[in-house]
Order: structure tokens, then C-alpha cells, then sequence
């Protein structure tokens, strides 16, 4: 896989058999994406975002997403990759076809401040790194987006922090 692999459904990327990490910082990725070279994963399998590139990604994506895009949470997790891009958020997708695989990935994730990790099932799309921050949980739907578990609601207020 690279970043001009096109892994989507309804019009928005949904990289079945991968894992997608939001770090930080430019530092923060390289460190997870050298980690996971150690571990044992594939330099192939491991392909790194700018903030820029993921920017321009969802762009593309909320541009093109189909009507069905907003039955699930893909759009949604689209635009809150935007929004992390946008305060500065550097990506790694990482291919990790089963729970295990997608596991190893978080927790090395987290060693480098990862404040994302979502594995994309065929059927669901599992938080892996989980956002919580004690707050009671809103509403999620297409037009109110995830629930970033932050006072408002909004992913927004979590790239903040």
C-alpha cells in the first residue's frame, strides 16, 4: 500500500485490514513507524501521512462520499482525520489483517503519543486507542459526526489538547 492506494467504500477510504494511527507530531510517526519496522511489520505495510496528504485525502473523500458513506461512521472518521490533520496530526496506515496483528499496532501506538488507532474490519471499525476522557458520551450521527468524548462533543476540542 501506498498513498495513492485508493482502499474505499461508498466513496471514502476504508483500508479494510489496516490500522490508522494519528500521532501528534512528524517525530511521534517516525518513531511509531521505526518501532513497528523492529516489531516485525513489513516496510511495505506501513505508509505514512503528512498532515497535508491527509488533509488533501479527506478533502477528496467528503467531496466524493456517496449517500451510503453516511449510514456508517466512515465519513465520520474521515472528517475527524481532517480535523487532526488540520491542528497538525501526522498518520501511519498499517496493514494488520487480524485482532492480534491490529493490537501489536495500538500498543506500540501509544508508546509515541498516539491519540488515534482505528482497525478497519470489513464490517466494523474498531477504536483501538480509545479517546475517553471521563465525559458522558453524545449522540453520534452523520451530521453531528464521532463522539470525541470532549465537553462538546467535537474532535476539534480534542486536537486541542
Amino acid at each position: 500500500m501506498n498513498t495513492s492506494d485508493r482502499h474505499e467504500a461508498y466513496g471514502v477510504f476504508k483500508p479494510v485490514g489496516h490500522v490508522i494511527v494519528a500521532l501528534p507530531s512528524e517525530p511521534d510517526a517516525q518513531g511509531a513507524a521505526a518501532a513497528l519496522l523492529r516489531d516485525g511489520f513489513d516496510a511495505a505495510d506501513v505508509v505514512a501521512y503528512s498532515p497535508d496528504q491527509m488533509r488533501r485525502q479527506a478533502d477528496i473523500d467528503i467531496e466524493q462520499a456517496g449517500v451510503l458513506a453516511g449510514i456508517g461512521q466512515e465519513l465520520n472518521l474521515v472528517k475527524s482525520h481532517r480535523e487532526l490533520a488540520i491542528k497538525g496530526h501526522s498518520f501511519l496506515v498499517v496493514k494488520a489483517p487480524g485482532d492480534d496483528r491490529a493490537q501489536r499496532v495500538a500498543d506500540i501506538a501509544r508508546r509515541y503519543n498516539a491519540t488515534r488507532a482505528q482497525s478497519y474490519g470489513r464490517l466494523v471499525i474498531e477504536e483501538l486507542i480509545e479517546p475517553g476522557t471521563g465525559e458522558n458520551q453524545v449522540a453520534e450521527s452523520p451530521d453531528r459526526g464521532l463522539d470525541a468524548q470532549t465537553q462538546t462533543g467535537r474532535e476539534t476540542s480534542a486536537a486541542a489538547r
